[in-house]
């Protein structure tokens, strides 16, 4: 089992689904307001119709990578079914659901605009109001999923992005009415910002996990291999440990008939992937006490118990201490 992962991948997820979002965000925004014969006298409409169709790739874009880069992420790993299923997944399966549903619909969309001169004008306006619905989708995926959703700059980007996005439609569908658009559209981008305030330090609240914990205690799931020759036999346990600080372990023994000759030990915390490396200190029947030094110079301690299952497989708890 080789116990060594990148982070790289887990921030590009991160920064690939912010990107999208921020990008389909300008998307919606210019759409909405292209409308306006007025709203753009200093530009030519070709341009803004380019700017608009090449930020639509740009989004396509930055989903696939986000959805690549889960897919080999280790931190949470997800099957094919998972990436391209609704509530397949089983990590926060309605706001994983909503993601994919967003992308789906978005790959539809670019469908009907690569074949716009083909698809009745009617029928190609209607459906390019489902980009409502994939910005909707893809702000709970994101309050409801995201890792960082916690983090006041994310919800700082979400809010500005919801104001800014309700603001353009109300302004768009009452430009003509005679309401006071003005104080509508800001009364209504206000509602929105409150709206995700409200979501995120509410029933959307979400607590991080801690980065390399100094102390955890998790539940531990793995395997013992063993290599036995005529004077040494190997033993090696692997297991994986989930808890508030998820991290992936491994203790060698190299054993002689009469007594044990030499040990090593790994902890691979995650998503960061620092290792601790060091060696076991004592055996038990089931289970080991250990000590490693990390990467960042910090030690930790470990004491791991576990009862086997069948085909040597094991559950226990794990006790990682600084």
């Amino acid at each position: 089992m080789h116990l060594t992962t990148s982070p790289v991948d887990w921030y590009a997820a991160r920064a690939a689904g912010v990107a999208a979002y921020l990008i389909l965000t300008v998307v919606v925004t210019l759409g909405m307001t292209m409308a306006s014969k007025r709203q753009f006298r200093r530009w030519p409409k070709f341009a803004i119709e380019d700017v608009h169709r090449f930020g639509g790739l740009l989004v396509g874009s930055f989903v696939a990578i986000h959805v690549v880069t889960i897919a080999l992420d280790a931190y949470l790993p997800f099957s094919l079914p998972a990436l391209v299923v609704p509530f397949v997944a089983r990590y926060r399966p309605l706001f994983t659901a909503l993601g994919i549903v967003a992308a789906e619909l978005l790959l539809a969309l670019a469908i009907t605009n690569r074949y716009r001169d083909r698809l009745p004008y009617r029928f190609w306006r209607r459906a390019h109001y489902l980009n409502l619905a994939v910005r909707t989708a893809a702000t709970v995926h994101g309050l409801g999923s995201g890792t960082d959703r916690s983090t006041p700059w994310l919800l700082g980007l979400f809010a500005a992005s919801v104001a800014l996005v309700l603001g353009a439609g109300t302004w768009r569908a009452l430009r003509r009415s005679g309401v006071r658009v003005r104080g509508l559209s800001a009364g209504l981008a206000a509602a929105g910002v409150l709206a995700v305030v409200l979501l995120a330090t509410g029933p959307l609240r979400f607590s991080p996990k801690p980065w390399n914990a100094g102390s955890f205690d998790a539940a531990l799931t793995g395997q013992v291999l063993q290599n036995t020759g005529s004077t040494r036999g190997l033993v090696s346990a692997a297991a994986t440990a989930d808890g508030k600080q998820r991290a992936l372990l491994r203790a060698d023994l190299l054993i002689e008939p009469s007594r044990l000759d030499a040990t090593s030990f790994q902890l691979e915390f995650l998503p960061s992937g620092l290792l601790c490396r060091g060696s076991v200190t004592k055996v038990h029947s089931f289970g080991f006490d250990a000590r490693c030094r990390a990467g960042d110079g910090t030690r930790r301690f470990v004491h791991a118990t576990w009862t086997l299952e069948p085909g040597n497989r094991f559950e226990g708890r794990v006790v990682v201490h600084a």
